[in-house]
């Protein structure tokens, strides 16, 4: 009797598991037949006015569009980055126009907030729909309902559509520049210093600088180094300055800059083999290598298959100066002299520094600030013998005595070059 009870039990529970994968099972298929593409007009033309804007609204005014990017790494789909309301928005849709034969298809998306939301009610999106099998449409206008008037949607460029070479090494992303920015010296010794290390492109998310912050920027927008993406965000939602939510009534932290560093990775996935990640006052500075080309060739040949490389971020408190490299030009232009800052803090007791980040962009799915949030193949810590960002800002331990400070003159280095460098710059802008 108790073998055939154990063998009913037996059955019985292959049955529930039978069932249960049968039901997950259909339950997956629907799900991905309500996302494929479906015809809702025939004999149309695309007539909804083609928006250049950054920032774009939809009329729910809970969803922000960025720009749509053609990504074929596991499907032909449109994947948008946009801002979202994290509980509001329940339901996007993606209208595609395939000419010539005028065929309109609606997607249902997927809508994916990442995760790294800190709090605020907005976030980071990407949203994210199947493509026609048939078509390869260049543009999308996106809406909270599958039937309406395609002709009074805007409509974005889908970004990406074509594969290209590279054209550049390596791209910094900065983001986002706001508070009237006026660190007008160090900015420039940023510049002259990744353009030493090997960059060949940086593009700023610009919300607010000073007049002779514009100047500067036009200086190397015109020798084609530096990509304005104008950033106004605080148009359309109440920014905060903080990374943490305060419960201030604000919708999205640090003027959204997790936003703008997904857009940077996907703008530039197909024109940068690598993506640089951090602010303007910090500097990845190599130990054991010349530029980041040859360190990134020998991490890359150390680490086979890894995408993400990261970086430990040290504090150069600006509060505490040496007397070297006192360039009597340098003192009328506003900003820090990074220099003059060669003593670091010391790491605190079980405290992680933060870190910042190289990445192969087309190995990169979605980024918080710190880390990648989603990827394809793995991440490393690059060692601190190898290489270290050189942070110069306001102190985190403002009352560490000066003989607590580690002397680390790494970037004097670069001094030649640089001091030569940033002469040029300032006597063509602001001497």
């Amino acid at each position: 009797m108790l073998c055939v009870g154990k063998k009913s039990y037996f059955a019985a529970a292959v049955c529930i598991i039978t069932l249960t994968s049968m039901v997950t099972f259909s339950y997956l298929r629907l799900q991905r037949l309500s996302h494929l593409p479906k015809i809702i007009q025939e004999g149309s033309r695309c007539r909804g006015e083609i928006t250049s804007n950054t920032i774009t609204p939809l009329k729910d005014n809970r969803t922000f569009i960025i720009s749509p990017y053609f990504d074929d790494r596991e499907g032909k789909v449109t994947r948008v980055i946009g801002i979202v309301h994290h509980e509001d928005v329940k339901e996007l849709y993606c209208w595609f126009c395939c000419q010539p034969h005028g065929k309109i298809y609606v997607s249902k998306a997927k809508i994916d907030v990442h995760s790294d939301r800190f709090g605020f009610p907005y976030g980071a999106a990407d949203i994210v729909c199947l493509e026609p099998e048939n078509c390869d449409p260049t543009h999308v206008a996106i809406h909270q309902f599958p039937h309406g008037n395609i002709d009074q949607l805007p409509r974005f460029e889908i970004k990406n559509r074509k594969a290209e070479t590279f054209s550049v090494d390596f791209t910094v992303c900065i983001s986002a520049m706001f508070g009237s920015y006026n660190n007008v010296l160090q900015f420039i010794q940023s510049m002259e210093m990744y353009k030493i290390l090997g960059v060949q492109k940086v593009v700023i998310y610009k919300n607010s600088c000073s007049q002779l912050m514009e100047k500067v920027l036009k200086f190397y927008m015109e020798e084609g180094t530096v990509e304005i993406i104008p950033w106004p965000i605080n148009s359309h939602l109440k920014v905060s300055s903080k990374w943490h939510f305060m419960q201030d009534g604000t919708h999205i932290g640090y003027y959204g800059q997790i936003t703008a560093l997904n857009d940077c990775i996907y703008r530039n996935m197909q024109r940068s083999k690598f993506v640089v990640l951090n602010d303007a006052d910090e500097i990845i500075l190599p130990l054991k290598h010349p530029d980041w080309k040859t360190m990134m060739s020998s991490l890359q040949e150390q680490n086979p298959g890894t995408g993400i490389f990261l970086f430990e971020n040290h504090i150069f408190p600006e509060t505490i100066s040496t007397p070297e490299f006192n360039i009597s030009s340098w003192n009328t232009v506003p900003g820090v002299n990074i220099l003059q800052h060669v003593h670091r803090e010391p790491d605190r007791q079980e405290v992680i520094n933060p870190k910042k980040m190289i990445i192969d962009p087309r190995k990169v799915i979605q980024t918080s600030v710190h880390s990648v949030l989603r990827a394809y193949g793995t991440s490393v810590n690059v060692p601190m013998d190898v290489a270290l960002i050189y942070h110069c800002r306001v102190p985190l331990q403002g009352n560490l005595p000066r003989e607590s400070l580690i002397r680390d003159t790494t970037l004097w280095r670069y001094n030649s070059s640089l001091i030569m460098n940033v002469n040029k710059v300032l006597y063509q802008t602001v001497l």
